[in-house]
């Protein structure tokens, strides 16, 4: 499958939506071979879409569904669960966390009652255990009784190794740690068959990325390139629509070189955080991309003051 054959096939309307009772919607895109990518809106967390501002992926195997980050919430859970059901007809036996942001993983504890298996790297289920609070916080103002029942729960299976083969249901993934990305812990979902990858929050496309205090823009950077070095045909990213390498690059690899590139030079000549913004803030290359006013600047601000550190 070639990304060209993928991108004919969604624009030929393979698409599908599946709606809750208050009408939330995820678009569904079928990437053929059992392969599905659930795509969230790229707009911020709200009660509306239930904390799901974000990517998921489904694998059909014939011993159940794999199931790619399991939601904000025990509601956003089932929401995902009825999707599976509604595409495959099967119950989702695994759940594989990409990530320790609250959307990848406080729907875990559901999946978990129901039996299935909840696998994730140490480093993520470390950040996750060190973040639930603050991400809790956060959600509650704007969730709030939609994360009733929720019980925010780390994997239930932790492997210690930064690469793991899978084979669950017969169907063979790679679960890649590449480098911390967005959060620490970040990994990378890798079918070398097929040549997809989920590639969690290492991607961002149609919407700016985030750099945030505890991300590491240099290593995100790092871990971008050895994804690209898979040569995957077909990337989900975190945010934003299926894409290939050309257009990951676009979106969040050349942005990631341009971040680096200028704020370490600037902090070496400790330049300052002004001085930094001053230098990079006018990027016409990426203003096109949503939240690029509101998250660009602070890109800037905190990937400059990590690099006067030299952390």
């Amino acid at each position: 499958m070639t990304f060209r054959h993928f991108t004919l096939a969604f624009l030929a309307v393979i698409l599908m939506s599946s709606a809750s009772a208050d009408g939330f919607k995820l678009s569904t895109a079928d990437l053929g071979n059992g392969l599905y990518a659930l795509i969230g809106p790229t707009t911020d967390r709200t009660y509306e879409n239930h904390g799901l501002n974000a990517n998921f992926g489904l694998i059909d195997t014939p011993e159940g569904v794999i199931l790619i980050d399991s939601g904000a919430s025990l509601i956003g859970a089932k929401l995902l669960e009825e999707q599976a059901r509604q595409l495959t007809g099967k119950p989702v036996r695994w759940v594989i966390n990409s990530g320790a942001q609250d959307h990848r993983w406080f729907g875990n504890a559901y999946f978990i009652g129901q039996g299935a298996e909840v696998i994730a790297h140490h480093r993520t289920t470390d950040t996750q255990r060190a973040e639930q609070h603050n991400q809790w916080e956060r959600l509650l103002p704007v969730l709030k009784d939609r994360l009733d029942g929720t019980e925010p729960t780390p994997a239930n299976r932790i492997e210690a190794d930064d690469e793991v083969t899978l084979v669950l249901g017969g169907r063979t993934l790679v679960m890649h740690f590449f480098g911390d990305a967005h959060f620490p812990g970040d990994v990378v979902v890798w079918l070398p068959e097929e040549r997809v990858a989920f590639a969690g929050d290492h991607v961002y496309v149609d919407r700016i990325l985030s750099i945030r205090p505890f991300s590491n823009a240099e290593s995100w950077l790092a871990a971008f390139e050895r994804l690209v070095a898979l040569e995957p045909e077909v990337i989900i990213p975190g945010h934003g629509q299926v894409t290939d390498i050309a257009g990951a690059q676009a979106a969040t690899g050349d942005y990631l070189a341009f971040i680096v590139a200028g704020v370490v030079r600037l902090a070496d000549e400790m330049a300052g955080a002004e001085a930094a913004l001053d230098a990079l803030g006018d990027a016409p290359r990426f203003s096109h991309l949503e939240n690029f006013d509101a998250l660009h600047r602070q890109n800037i601000q905190q990937a400059y003051l990590r690099a006067e550190a030299g952390l």
